[in-house]
């Protein structure tokens, strides 16, 4: 037995040390998928944040050269958002492009007017009691019209003009009683 035993051992080990091999491949393998996989969602995730700080810091630069720059033409205000949210996300180490950093103050010059706007036609529209109040008016003008036209009515017809009308049957005419059985 011990022959066969020491026979068959390289054999045995060589078997293992190959098993042992592939499944270290196998798990490294899928270690390498999951770390392309959790990259990519780290990427997308910095992604998004950044965005977020880019708005953000675009709506400042907005809100920074609408109130500081108030004389000052578009143009001018345009330049001057360029170069703060330029000099903001350098300082925080996100790089963009002018052109993409243009059209993201765009966006939150558009969002400002867009809600200016809301604002405006909110405050436009008149209140619930201004609304009762006129319709109140417009029912007390619409019966005191009334009031004037059936007076006018009443005023022109007097009862000294009015003959009562006596209505005539009309000759061969008979009213016959129906019998209900």
């Amino acid at each position: 037995m011990q022959t066969i035993i020491e026979t068959v051992q390289p054999y045995v080990s060589t078997i293992a040390t190959a098993v042992v091999g592939v499944l270290v491949t196998f798990i490294l393998a899928g270690l390498n998928t999951l770390k392309v996989k959790a990259n990519a969602w780290l990427d997308a995730h910095t992604t998004d944040v950044q965005r977020e700080v880019i708005h953000k810091v675009a709506g400042e630069a907005f809100a920074l050269a609408q109130t500081t720059f108030k004389d000052a033409g578009g143009v001018r205000k345009m330049q001057e958002a360029l170069q703060y949210a330029s000099l903001r996300l350098t300082e925080q180490g996100i790089v963009v492009s002018p052109t993409e950093l243009q059209a993201v103050i765009e966006k939150a010059y558009l969002e400002y007017r867009a809600k200016t706007k809301t604002v405006l036609a909110t405050e436009a529209q008149p209140s619930e009691e201004a609304i009762q109040a006129a319709a109140k008016e417009a029912v007390s003008g619409l019966a005191a019209k009334l009031n004037e036209f059936l007076a006018q009515a009443t005023a022109e017809v007097s009862p000294s003009k009015v003959q009562p009308e006596t209505i005539q049957e009309p000759a061969g005419s008979a009213q016959v009683p129906i019998a209900t059985e």
